[in-house]
């Protein structure tokens, strides 16, 4: 039993470390698009248009908007989790302290790479927090609401959702260029590979104290006779979804 609750633990601990890491990292790639000034993430578009709009720094907006979206799940019954409260706090304050940290980029070939820099680490971000399995952040639990409530495709909401927000942050003054296509083009594939890099392998659970928790769950090694009874309850396959329903 004690061999089985410090496995959970540690299991627990590592899903926090990577939701956290996950967050603040993604905060900072998004700094990065600012810096690169060559277009941002259709939700950054409308968060800097806010930002020179009001005044507010960009990562203090980006929370107000994360918290307005999240009251948006109310009437839609979705549930939001630890990952989705710590995401609309974690990106704003990452994002903020970046900025103060990473002065103005000057020329077009250093921002290149700082633009591509902060698309690659965005999608490092993706895969990080999703698939430590804390919840959707706010934007995505409003595209999935969204997508129940309407009955329409998640594709159709998302690109509804997205437009709307680029169009709005660029008519208040948001960075539209070609970082945005690029994104845009890119954050697919790259989310969809980290998030096999980092998924995290289910909780596993022994029902005697005699296993060896340094031997490998696939392992084909002899194992001692078994007690009579009931044949075991087979495990859930590995290839299981990483996201909860």
């Amino acid at each position: 039993m004690s061999r089985t609750t410090a496995r959970s633990t540690t299991h627990l601990t590592r899903r926090l470390a990577q939701l956290y890491a996950g967050l603040t990292l993604y905060g900072a790639s998004s700094a990065l698009l600012v810096r690169a000034e060559l277009g941002l993430e259709p939700w950054g578009v409308l968060h800097q248009g806010l930002a020179e709009l009001t005044g507010i720094s960009i990562g203090v907006v980006s929370i107000i908007v994360g918290a307005i979206v999240l009251l948006l799940w109310i009437p839609m019954r979705q549930r939001p989790g630890l990952g989705t409260v710590s995401n609309v706090f974690v990106v704003g304050l990452a994002m903020d302290g970046t900025l103060a940290l990473v002065g103005e980029v000057d020329g077009l070939g250093a921002r290149i790479p700082v633009m591509v820099l902060g698309i690659a680490l965005n999608g490092v971000a993706t895969g990080l927090y999703i698939a430590a399995r804390f919840g959707p952040g706010p934007r995505d639990g409003l595209m999935t609401g969204l997508n129940r409530v309407t009955g329409r495709s998640i594709r159709l909401v998302r690109t509804a959702i997205e437009v709307a927000v680029v169009v709005t942050g660029f008519l208040l003054g948001g960075s539209l260029g070609a970082g945005t296509v690029l994104y845009a083009l890119a954050i697919g594939p790259l989310a969809q590979l980290f998030l096999r890099v980092f998924q995290l392998p289910a909780p596993t659970t022994t029902t005697t104290g005699s296993a060896d928790p340094a031997l490998p769950t696939s392992t084909t090694a002899a194992t001692p006779t078994p007690p009579a009874g009931p044949a075991p309850v087979a495990t859930p396959p590995s290839g299981q979804a990483i996201l909860p329903q």
